[in-house]
């Protein structure tokens, strides 16, 4: 089974049909999906006629799961690979599905320190935090500011930030202000007012800033507290980031994409000595994938969301 957008549109508008997976080529795995990761690029691809792309279009960019089928003289990412291992993959098209045939080189081993639902939303959040502070060229001792911090990005931004010594101060609500401090940032709520929060807990001391919100406030605070821009870096606002003179990046561009393919096995490490996690608040039924999506259109799951065959 799985999901298939068979016309541009919403979640309401997908098809959860019955597929056939086809049996991996040299370089190939089949992989029995026991979570997939549910992320808004899920939902936001398909929303509307993109060049290049043509429907049916399967859903769904990482899962966690079992190898089930392994093509002659193969290899995944992170080595060697038997039938019956635990493994993760990144940046494949269709982990909506109880099972898929991917390139092998995107399937790493599970980090046996997390679970399916964990480990199946690793990646796309992992690799775009270490992405924004790459760009940003954010280093040890140094203090930025981080939009939408108790965010799955944020999150994963703040343990990566932590691992390295970077301070990060991170918007949040007030609600949400103990998610940023037990990952090691240092709340500031967002709001009319925010530049004069910041500079109270740290004065001029911000040299970049990461955007993982869009919103205008977040891009005007950075400006003003920010002198380069070139350490202003966006996920969510591209058009502001054009305007302005800032960074923008996404999956989609080569150099992301590049980047974020060579950072996984770095981040599989860090998860599986401990020193990166993932907070799960929901898991669903694989054919609920409409009802997950609708829960993070809402902007405040409360932690990733995960679909489990």
């Amino acid at each position: 089974m799985q999901w298939i957008a068979t016309s541009w549109g919403g979640p309401a508008g997908w098809e959860f049909i019955e597929t056939e997976v086809r049996p991996p080529k040299t370089g190939e795995v089949t992989v029995g999906v026991r979570a997939a990761g549910v992320n808004p690029a899920d939902a936001k691809h398909v929303a509307a006629p993109r060049d290049g792309v043509a429907l049916p279009v399967p859903i769904g960019y990482e899962i966690s799961g079992v190898v089930t089928a392994i093509g002659p003289d193969t290899r995944i990412g992170s080595g060697l690979v038997e039938l019956g291992d635990e493994v993760i993959a990144f940046r494949v098209q269709g982990g909506y599905a109880t099972e898929i045939t991917i390139p092998a080189e995107k399937a790493f081993a599970k980090p046996t320190a997390l679970t399916h639902a964990e480990a199946a939303n690793l990646l796309l959040a992992g690799t775009t935090a270490a992405e924004m502070l790459h760009v940003t060229g954010a280093a040890p001792g140094e203090t930025i500011l981080l939009h939408g911090a108790s965010g799955a990005v944020g999150v994963s931004v703040l343990q990566q930030a932590a691992l390295r010594g970077i301070t990060v101060i991170g918007t949040a609500s007030e609600a949400r202000a103990q998610v940023v401090r037990d990952f090691g940032g240092i709340p500031v709520r967002y709001g009319t007012g925010l530049a004069d929060r910041v500079r109270a807990l740290v004065g001029d001391d911000v040299v970049a800033s990461l955007d993982a919100v869009g919103t205008d406030e977040a891009i005007d605070v950075s400006l003003e507290l920010v002198a380069d821009r070139n350490r202003v870096v966006t996920i969510a606002a591209a058009a502001r980031a054009a305007a302005e003179g800032i960074l923008a990046i996404a999956g989609s561009q080569p150099a992301s994409a590049r980047f974020r393919d060579e950072i996984r096995g770095e981040l599989v490490a860090l998860a599986q000595n401990g020193d990166l996690v993932v907070p799960v608040a929901q898991t669903f039924p694989l054919h609920e994938a409409p009802a997950a999506l609708a829960l993070l259109a809402e902007g405040h799951p409360g932690g990733k969301l995960a679909l489990i065959p």
